[in-house]
């Protein structure tokens, strides 16, 4: 990679699908040994086990984030702008894949607050660059 927010767009982009990918090979487990239709899944797997409402809903807030911290990466990218991120782009994308490992590890009061702290990170990382891009725009 050219450099570190280029790497961490990829590499968001990356664990959302790594995310997806795991998701449908369990879904296609669970259709193969005939534990459920092809046909019975939910989008937020609320019928199957805790652990793949976690994968679901771990997938989702990728997707979700998506937009805007993959946007702000590419926009920075976009514009030569790549000084404003680069610095924390690694540190970003660290947070996000933790944020997601403890969602699928655990919902306890602790593993929530862990999690809401690597969110956090993001989103105050979120932030510095919006306010840094718009100032250099």
């Amino acid at each position: 990679m050219s450099n570190p927010s280029t790497l961490a767009l990829t590499g968001f982009i990356a664990w959302t699908l790594l995310l997806l990918v795991l998701m449908e090979v369990l879904r296609t487990r669970l259709v193969l040994h005939r534990k459920i239709p092809a046909n019975g899944f939910v989008p937020d797997n609320a019928n199957l086990s805790p652990f793949m409402q976690r994968l679901a809903r771990a997938h989702a807030n990728c997707i979700e984030g998506l937009p805007v911290f993959g946007g702000l990466l590419l926009v920075a990218i976009g514009t030569g702008h790549t000084a404003v991120t680069d610095g924390a782009a690694c540190l970003f994308l660290a947070c996000r894949v933790l944020q997601s490992l403890i969602h699928l590890a655990s919902v306890s009061a602790a593993a929530v607050t862990l999690r809401f702290t690597a969110f956090a990170v993001q989103t105050a990382i979120g932030v510095y660059w919006a306010v840094e891009l718009l100032a250099s725009a």
